[in-house]
Protein backbone atom coordinates (compact mmCIF):
# COMPACT_ATOMS: atom_id res chain seq x y z
CA UNK A 1 0.00 0.00 0.00
CA UNK A 2 1.35 3.20 -1.02
CA UNK A 3 1.15 6.77 1.49
CA UNK A 4 0.24 10.02 -0.53
CA UNK A 5 2.53 12.10 -0.41
CA UNK A 6 0.66 14.86 2.21
CA UNK A 7 0.36 12.39 4.24
CA UNK A 8 3.86 11.08 4.59
CA UNK A 9 4.96 14.67 5.09
CA UNK A 10 2.65 14.87 7.73
CA UNK A 11 3.44 11.85 9.48
CA UNK A 12 7.11 12.80 9.35
CA UNK A 13 6.75 16.55 10.50
CA UNK A 14 4.48 15.51 13.65
CA UNK A 15 6.63 11.95 14.44
CA UNK A 16 10.03 11.60 13.07
CA UNK A 17 11.53 15.33 13.40
CA UNK A 18 13.30 15.99 16.98
CA UNK A 19 10.59 17.90 19.38
CA UNK A 20 13.43 20.85 19.22
CA UNK A 21 12.62 21.13 15.34
CA UNK A 22 9.10 21.04 16.12
CA UNK A 23 6.65 24.02 16.43
CA UNK A 24 5.82 25.08 20.09
CA UNK A 25 2.52 24.19 20.61
CA UNK A 26 2.46 20.86 18.75
CA UNK A 27 1.93 17.64 21.03
CA UNK A 28 4.36 14.88 19.94
CA UNK A 29 3.72 11.38 21.12
CA UNK A 30 6.09 9.39 23.56
CA UNK A 31 7.20 5.65 22.56
CA UNK A 32 5.74 3.70 25.55
CA UNK A 33 6.45 0.15 23.99
CA UNK A 34 8.07 -0.73 20.17
CA UNK A 35 7.92 -4.66 19.67
CA UNK A 36 7.98 -6.89 16.76
CA UNK A 37 4.88 -9.54 17.33
CA UNK A 38 3.87 -12.53 15.18
CA UNK A 39 0.35 -13.42 14.87
CA UNK A 40 -1.36 -10.81 13.86
CA UNK A 41 -4.27 -10.86 11.39
CA UNK A 42 -3.61 -11.48 7.94
CA UNK A 43 -7.10 -10.87 6.61
CA UNK A 44 -8.48 -7.76 4.35
CA UNK A 45 -10.01 -6.76 7.79
CA UNK A 46 -9.40 -6.68 10.94
CA UNK A 47 -11.18 -5.33 13.95
CA UNK A 48 -9.38 -2.91 16.42
CA UNK A 49 -10.69 -3.04 19.86
CA UNK A 50 -9.77 -0.79 23.31
CA UNK A 51 -10.98 -1.68 26.26
CA UNK A 52 -10.48 -0.92 29.88
CA UNK A 53 -10.59 -2.98 32.89
CA UNK A 54 -10.25 -2.43 36.81
CA UNK A 55 -8.38 -4.83 39.12
CA UNK A 56 -9.30 -4.58 43.05
CA UNK A 57 -6.33 -5.69 44.95
CA UNK A 58 -6.27 -9.34 44.64
CA UNK A 59 -8.41 -9.96 41.54
CA UNK A 60 -7.42 -11.70 38.73
CA UNK A 61 -8.61 -12.62 34.86
CA UNK A 62 -10.00 -16.28 34.19
CA UNK A 63 -6.81 -18.70 32.86
CA UNK A 64 -7.02 -17.91 29.31
CA UNK A 65 -5.48 -17.99 26.02
CA UNK A 66 -5.82 -15.21 22.78
CA UNK A 67 -5.67 -15.98 18.87
CA UNK A 68 -3.86 -13.03 18.65
CA UNK A 69 -1.64 -10.69 20.11
CA UNK A 70 -3.11 -8.42 22.45
CA UNK A 71 -1.34 -4.98 23.69
CA UNK A 72 -2.09 -4.14 27.75
CA UNK A 73 -0.70 -0.86 29.12
CA UNK A 74 -0.89 -0.04 32.50
CA UNK A 75 -2.68 3.58 34.04
CA UNK A 76 -2.60 2.84 37.03
CA UNK A 77 -0.82 0.30 40.20
CA UNK A 78 0.81 -2.94 38.51
CA UNK A 79 -0.24 -5.54 36.67
CA UNK A 80 1.17 -9.38 36.58
CA UNK A 81 0.99 -11.97 34.07
CA UNK A 82 1.79 -15.43 34.53
CA UNK A 83 2.31 -16.92 30.98
CA UNK A 84 2.25 -20.73 30.83
CA UNK A 85 6.07 -22.26 30.45
CA UNK A 86 7.56 -18.37 31.13
CA UNK A 87 8.61 -16.67 33.97
CA UNK A 88 6.23 -14.64 35.31
CA UNK A 89 5.56 -10.67 33.83
CA UNK A 90 5.14 -7.51 36.36
CA UNK A 91 4.39 -4.01 33.92
CA UNK A 92 3.38 -1.04 36.74
CA UNK A 93 1.77 1.97 35.50
CA UNK A 94 3.15 4.21 32.88
CA UNK A 95 4.37 1.07 31.16
CA UNK A 96 3.14 -1.30 28.61
CA UNK A 97 3.31 -5.00 27.32
CA UNK A 98 2.68 -7.44 24.79
CA UNK A 99 0.23 -10.78 25.63
CA UNK A 100 1.67 -13.43 22.49
CA UNK A 101 -1.16 -15.66 21.12
CA UNK A 102 -1.92 -19.32 21.69
CA UNK A 103 -0.33 -18.93 25.28
CA UNK A 104 -1.94 -19.94 28.62
CA UNK A 105 -2.17 -17.07 30.89
CA UNK A 106 -3.79 -15.74 34.03
CA UNK A 107 -3.22 -11.84 35.03
CA UNK A 108 -3.87 -10.56 37.77
CA UNK A 109 -3.52 -7.11 40.30
CA UNK A 110 -0.49 -7.91 42.84
CA UNK A 111 -0.90 -5.39 45.22
CA UNK A 112 -2.84 -6.10 48.45
CA UNK A 113 -3.84 -2.27 49.04
CA UNK A 114 -3.97 -0.80 45.65
CA UNK A 115 -6.22 -1.00 42.73
CA UNK A 116 -4.65 -1.67 38.99
CA UNK A 117 -6.26 -0.20 35.94
CA UNK A 118 -5.22 -0.95 32.44
CA UNK A 119 -6.01 -0.47 28.67
CA UNK A 120 -5.95 -2.93 26.69
CA UNK A 121 -5.34 -3.24 22.58
CA UNK A 122 -6.86 -5.94 20.68
CA UNK A 123 -6.36 -6.67 17.13
CA UNK A 124 -8.50 -9.72 15.41
CA UNK A 125 -10.07 -11.13 12.88
CA UNK A 126 -13.96 -9.66 12.64
CA UNK A 127 -16.01 -11.28 15.65
CA UNK A 128 -13.09 -13.18 17.11
CA UNK A 129 -13.69 -13.60 20.73
CA UNK A 130 -11.16 -11.37 23.22
CA UNK A 131 -10.15 -14.88 25.01
CA UNK A 132 -10.61 -18.37 25.26
CA UNK A 133 -10.95 -19.35 28.50
CA UNK A 134 -9.53 -22.61 29.70
CA UNK A 135 -10.62 -24.78 31.89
Amino acid sequence: MRCKPGLAAAFITLFVLPAAAQEKGLARPDLVLQQVVEGLPKEERQSVRVLTATFNPGDKTVHHTHRFPVTVYVLEGAFRLELQGREPLTVKAGEAMVEPPNVAMTGYNPSATEKTRVVIFYVSTPETPFLDALH
